[in-house]
């Protein structure tokens, strides 16, 4: 019996070192793969860094689009208020084709220093 009982605390003895052994090796397994997770959460292509990314071009995105949809309410109204109002369309007569009503007046003022060359070489002929 007394080699059985030296025969079973050498196995334990192994068997002690083996599953230590065996636990840093999962161990270390285990905290490469977090590591590589990390890694890529963080620092590779569609990690962290990327998603920051995109948060800002929405965001932008949404910023831009906000101003086209107030310019195309302003557009509508424009386009309301010359399907319906006469006064409108007339507005954008004068001041786009610069024309001039039926019973209206065009007076157009020169500064006293810039006198149109069109009208000196008419008057030049005239006086010719």
């Amino acid at each position: 019996m007394p080699e059985w009982k030296h025969f079973r605390c050498r196995c334990q003895g192994f068997l002690a070192n083996c599953y230590d052994s065996t636990m840093r090796f999962f161990a270390v397994i285990l905290v490469v793969a977090v590591l590589a997770l990390q890694y890529r959460l963080w620092l590779a292509d569609g990690g962290m860094r990327e998603v920051w990314r995109l948060r800002k071009e929405v965001a932008e995105q949404h910023a831009e689009n906000e101003k086209l949809q107030e310019r195309n309410r302003t557009l509508t109204a424009e386009v309301q208020d010359l399907k319906k109002g006469k006064v409108a369309v007339e507005e954008r007569a004068r001041t786009d084709l610069g024309m001039v009503g039926a019973k209206e007046t065009f007076f157009q003022i020169v500064p006293a220093g810039a006198a149109p060359q069109a009208n000196t070489t008419s008057a030049a002929r005239v006086a010719k």
